[in-house]
Parts: C-alpha cells; sequence; structure tokens
C-alpha cells in the first residue's frame, strides 16, 4: 500500500506496462533508436514517480514529482534521447535533473553523464535514487544549469530538460566540435525542441516537435519577471 492507501500495482504488471508504452507509444510513433529503444524499455519509470502516481508512470503523459517540477512524458523522453545520436563513447550533461529519469535513460546510451538540478530536494532524492539503483556513470550536481558546467567541459552532447528563453551561450562554447545539443527554447507555455550540432563556428538547428517544459531557471533561463512579461 503507498501512503494514501491505493494497493500498488505488482512489479510484473510494470513490465507489461512498460513494454506497452515501448511500443504503443514510441516505436509506433517513430522512434527507431534499437538503443534508446532498449533504453525506455530498461529503466523502470515507476521508481522515478512518487508513489501514488505509480499507476500512471507508463501512461503517456508528463507528471508531477514536487518543487514545481514534472517527470516529461515517455515520448518526449525517448524523442530527445533519439535525437543526441549516442553510441556510448560519449560523455553527456544534462541539465534539469529533476527526479533523474532523463538521465538514468541517458546513462544507458552514453560513456558519462552529468546532470544538474538547481532544486536541492530533487538533487538529494535523485542522487539517493540513482545510486540505489546503481547508475555508476551518472552524477547529480546541484547549481545553476543554465551555465552548464564549466569545470567538467567540454561535453559531446548535451540536453536540457527545460525550457530556455533562447539557447544559453555558455552551452554552445561547452560542446566539443560536432557536438549535439538538445533543448526546447521559446515561451514559458510553449516551446520548439531543438537539436543543434556545432560545426567549423556555425549551428545547424532543426525542430523536431512543439513541446512543453517548466521554465528553465537561472542566469541564462527565466526570472519571474520575465516569464510575466512573456506572458502578457
Amino acid at each position: 500500500m503507498n501512503g494514501k492507501g491505493a494497493a500498488v500495482p505488482p512489479e510484473a504488471d510494470f513490465e507489461v506496462a512498460r513494454c506497452d508504452m515501448v511500443a504503443r507509444q514510441l516505436r509506433a510513433r517513430g522512434i527507431r533508436d534499437s538503443r534508446v529503444l532498449a533504453a525506455m524499455q530498461a529503466v523502470p519509470r515507476h521508481l522515478f514517480v512518487q508513489p501514488e502516481q505509480a499507476h500512471a508512470a507508463y501512461m503517456d503523459t508528463a507528471l508531477a514529482i514536487g518543487e514545481g517540477q514534472t517527470i516529461s512524458q515517455p515520448f518526449i523522453v525517448a524523442s530527445a534521447a533519439q535525437a543526441l545520436s549516442l553510441s556510448g563513447t560519449e560523455r553527456v550533461l544534462e541539465i534539469g535533473a529533476g527526479c533523474g529519469y532523463q538521465a538514468a535513460v541517458l546513462a544507458c546510451l552514453a560513456r558519462e553523464v552529468i546532470a544538474i538540478e538547481a532544486h536541492p530536494v530533487l538533487a538529494a532524492a535523485a542522487r539517493k535514487r540513482l545510486a540505489k539503483l546503481g547508475y555508476s556513470n551518472l552524477r547529480i550536481e546541484e547549481g545553476d544549469g543554465s551555465a552548464g558546467w564549466p569545470s567538467a567541459a567540454p561535453f559531446d552532447a548535451i540536453l536540457v530538460s527545460a525550457a530556455a528563453p533562447a539557447v544559453p551561450p555558455p552551452l554552445i562554447v561547452q560542446l566539443v566540435e560536432g557536438g549535439r545539443l538538445v533543448i526546447p527554447v521559446g515561451s514559458p507555455d510553449r516551446q520548439d525542441l531543438l537539436r543543434i550540432v556545432k560545426r567549423r563556428g556555425r549551428l545547424e538547428r532543426k525542430t523536431l516537435c512543439a513541446c512543453r517544459f517548466v521554465p528553465l531557471l537561472g542566469v541564462h533561463g527565466w526570472s519571474p519577471a520575465l516569464q510575466e512579461a512573456a506572458r502578457e
């Protein structure tokens, strides 16, 4: 039983739900990278949500995780991971770790993952959860992810899991030549998920899909005043 008295489904039911998620929400909607599909199959999403929401973990929706943050719907998680084009040798930076689910998926796909989270409570919970699940090539850092993580740069790929008003310049600086950046950019209420490749000093941009993420906070993110002005 969880804290609200509802029965938590058995582990076998979660396994079935995860298989169905991969088949119906991912493969059927265009996710073709076999490594991404395998990672989404392997990571137990129900362990990254609040216990009372475990029954909804594999549904096609975002879920609240506390501190005003969310875990993205599975299709967005897989789309972002696929757009990074990871082979397994890369060093990856994720900004906006939240509960740690996207970082866990990336850890299945890359050599090393550093995930930044601005909220201390979420960072501590994610760090504990990921350690318990045995993700040894992944670490959670607490700080302003909008500035990247210069002490560990450069990175082969960067994923921003929060909406930015524009592409933060430090993230471009911290990418290697040929590096990929996936980031939602737009207003606080609607963004485009962009794939940016750094080539010979130029940026090649491609819009992947429309999306809606929680705002990126920090020096290169949204301040409350900017969010309010954008909605006027």
